[in-house]
Order: structure tokens, then sequence, then C-alpha cells
């Protein structure tokens, strides 16, 4: 299917998987890229000598389309976007940060530039920085998130309205039907994380992969607004978390809590118990650990036929 996503990126899908730290390496990238979709590596985990590693070889795996996404908050991210010229990646996820600071570099050295958002404000600041699409993000996404608590569903309309460059959701969509209704609500491709990081290719640590499938509905909770918002798994951390809330702890005692490389510990290394593990609300409905390129298929082909049959509504 061809549209303004697909053009854009010039991929068979309006799919884009989600550059997730310590899942979104090279293999799940150069995976979904070949399924037809955008695969993103995830810069947020990463050195710069890593990343450098992790394009090179998604060079090496795929001849399609790659992104990388970058949180701009990030300490080395002057010499990570001189990395990305250097390598001639061709498209860049920004988030977490004003897209003004990198957007017109990026631009100059010939670069897609995406910038990732949850308000309609954030949005359309986007935009007047000269991005070339905008992912708008809703309250049910994994990791770090957004301080208003909007959901997809209200979002994606609100942003459309006002918005006139491309339009990406991201936010509770892992389903061909999710996608179909994400895109009759203005959408013009989805941004998928979740649902990848219960895949084979996917970098983070098999005990974490399982936890994801096995978990209910409810078992995932926004919390830390005070540092940055982030939706986790309910486990041993997130229930000393609560406490300290309920101890009345400061800013100042919640990172003491919250140490270094706590994610790393969880989601890469497979602490399950005192790791902090992110993860979108979606993944009550993730029942099994797949292949990226099935995911793909599965995704494509269920949206097919929810489209079919909204036709024939």
């Amino acid at each position: 299917m061809q549209n303004r996503i697909t053009s854009l990126f010039k991929i068979e899908y309006p799919m884009i998987q989600a550059g997730m730290i310590w899942a979104s390496g090279w293999k799940l990238a150069s995976a979904v890229s070949n399924a037809g979709g955008l695969g993103i590596i995830g810069a947020g985990s990463m050195y710069p000598d890593v990343l450098r590693a992790h394009i090179i070889k998604c060079k090496e795996a795929t001849s399609k389309p790659f992104a990388v996404n970058v949180p701009m908050l990030y300490p080395n991210v002057e010499e990570i976007m001189n990395i990305i010229v250097e390598l001639g990646v061709k498209i860049v996820f920004t988030s977490a940060g004003n897209p003004k600071t990198w957007t017109g570099f990026l631009k100059e050295n010939g670069i897609t530039v995406v910038h990732v958002v949850s308000s309609l404000k954030f949005a359309l600041k986007s935009e007047a920085a000269g991005v070339d699409a905008v992912v708008a993000e809703g309250f049910e996404a994994g990791g770090h998130n957004g301080r208003d608590e909007t959901t997809t569903l209200t979002l994606i309309p609100a942003v459309k309205e006002q918005l006139q460059v491309p339009l990406i959701a991201a936010g509770g969509i892992a389903t061909g039907k999710a996608m179909l209704a994400a895109m009759i609500l203005g959408a013009d491709g989805v941004q998928i994380g979740s649902r990848f990081v219960a895949s084979e290719e996917a970098s983070s640590h098999q005990l974490f992969k399982e936890r994801v499938v096995a978990a209910q509905e409810g078992d995932t909770q926004l919390t830390l607004k005070e540092l940055a918002p982030v939706r986790l798994l309910k486990n041993k951390f997130f229930e000393d978390v609560q406490q300290a809330y309920k101890d009345c702890a400061t800013p100042d005692d919640l990172k003491t809590l919250l140490g270094r490389a706590r994610a790393k510990r969880g989601m890469f290394e497979g602490d399950m118990v005192d790791g902090e593990l992110e993860i979108g609300q979606v993944a009550a409905i993730i029942h099994k650990i797949m292949p990226a390129a099935d995911i793909v298929k599965e995704i494509m082909a269920e949206f097919q036929l929810a489209k079919n049959a909204a036709v024939n509504l």
C-alpha cells in the first residue's frame, strides 16, 4: 500500500518499529525493514562506538531503508549525530528534546527527520522546526511517556486537525485492527514498540520477553513523573517506588532509589525483581514471542481483513 509515509521512507508498509532502548539493535531493525516496514536502531542505550557497529551490521543485513532513534538528552549526542551522517543513515527519529536543536543539521545532510511527541503543542513545534513527519505517542505507550496522560484515541485526531506533515500514531498499537483504527483517526502510519519487544530478534533479555507475554491487563503503570514519566511492569522495584511515594520521597530520594543502569539491569540483563521493566499497556494482548517478519505479516494481514470488513459495514 502506498501513502505519505511509505513514500516518505520508501517502504512497503506504513509500519515503523520503535527505537526502544535495550531492545532495538541491528538484528531487529534489519528484520523489520526486510519484511517491508521501517526498522529503527535505538541509540538511547548505545555508546557511540556501539551504535557505529550496529549501523554497519544493519547495512550489511538489509538493503532496505532503516532509521536511528536518538534521544536528544543523550550525553554524547553530537558524536552520535556525526556518526549517523558519516555512515550515511537516511532517516533519523529524534525524541526527548527540542526538535530545533538538530533538525536543521540533519536536513542539511540530506536526512529525513521525524520527531516523537506526546501532545499537540509539541507536534506543532516540531512541524515549525522543519521535521518531515511527527510521531504522536499516547499515554498507553511503554517507556518514557508524556506528562499530560493523553491517550492515543484522543491525541491522534487532535493532532491531525492541525498538523500538515505526515502523522504517525504510537501507543497501544500491536495488531492490524489497532493499526486500522489509528489510520481511520487520521494517522498516515503507525509506530509499534511493545509487540516487537516480544520478537526473536529483539536484543532484550529472554526473561523480559517472557514477562511481557505473561502480562495481564493492569500489570503496567506510569510512575516517576517527578523525574521523567515512565510506564513499568509491576515488580519489586515498582513496589519500592510506590513505598517511596508513601514515605513522601523527594525527587532526590527517587533519583537515589532509581540509581544508574536500572533499565539495563531489567530489560537487557534479565533482573525481573529489581530491574526497571518498561513496556506498554498493550502487553496484555501480546501472547507469544515471534520472528519479527511474522509479526509484520500478521499485523498487515489482519489490517487488510479489518479494512475489507469495514468497507462492507
